[in-house]
């Protein structure tokens, strides 16, 4: 074996997806970290946001963050680094979550609230999931701020209600689906050039599946965790790796598992 070929840590070598090309369906302005991590295995990544993420504005939102900034909540979930985001947009500053606990759901999200805040979140599952942060939230009382997408689905309030909170769900931001995807990406699925697609939420498959055209060959589907795999399923696909941990390190290394020669 000669240097080139050794394998790096991990079990792969440096260039473990040369010659691959996959299709990033994540929103473009928090598609960098993956697209960097495949551009180092050498892979040819294809950025075609299957979902577009829009500020939120309504009466219900602005009189939560006002309440929140009181303090009127004892606790504050995010699930996404958009929220984090809409929270940076909307308030005075990090200081007005002084009397308020956060959970965040995966890494992205906590080290967006991190940098942003200059604070660790109270609570991060071990499991990256909505389901994951209403089995570790703790008991109590006392209102629960969930700011989340407007199609996030239902199910986390009323867990965190059953644990004795008063959970208040907003919407965060807005998703919107394009109708078709961008044309690199089009051409590519067309001409049978795509070796896998990776989803980072059902959204994301929901998008993809909407403005799918042509597809030649057998692209490998790979997601980053269980809720966007049940989703992948439930649409058709067959879901070839799913990430563990539920990270874009995780969907990198399950993209090397199903694809590096």
């Amino acid at each position: 074996m000669s240097p080139a070929d050794s394998p790096r840590r991990g079990g792969h070598s440096p260039r473990a997806l040369s010659g691959r090309t996959v299709v990033v369906t994540r929103p473009a302005d928090q598609s960098a970290d993956l697209v960097a991590s495949l551009r180092r295995l050498g892979a040819r990544p294809i950025v075609a946001p299957t979902i577009e993420i829009v500020p939120a504005r309504s009466a219900e939102l602005t009189r939560a963050l006002r309440d929140l900034e009181a303090p009127a909540f004892a606790w504050l979930t995010l699930t996404s680094r958009a929220t984090v985001q809409m929270l940076a947009e909307r308030l005075a500053g990090p200081s007005a979550l002084a009397g308020t606990k956060v959970a965040a759901i995966g890494d992205g999200t906590a080290a967006a609230f991190r940098r942003w805040s200059g604070r660790d979140p109270d609570l991060v599952p071990a499991t990256f999931t909505t389901a994951g942060l209403a089995r570790a939230f703790p008991r109590g009382a006392g209102r629960v701020l969930c700011a989340r997408a407007d199609i996030a689905p239902e199910g986390l309030e009323a867990a965190l209600a059953r644990k004795g909170w008063t959970p208040t769900r907003v919407d965060a931001y807005r998703t919107r689906m394009p109708r078709a995807l961008a044309k690199d990406a089009r051409d590519a699925l067309r001409a049978g050039e795509v070796d896998a697609v990776t989803f980072t939420s059902a959204s994301t498959v929901r998008g993809f599946v909407g403005a799918l055209g042509v597809v030649k060959g057998s692209p490998k589907v790979v997601c980053i965790g269980p809720v966007t795999a049940k989703e992948a399923r439930a649409h058709g696909l067959t879901v070839h790796a799913v990430a563990r941990p539920h990270t874009i390190e995780g969907v990198t290394e399950a993209l090397l598992r199903v694809l590096a020669r």
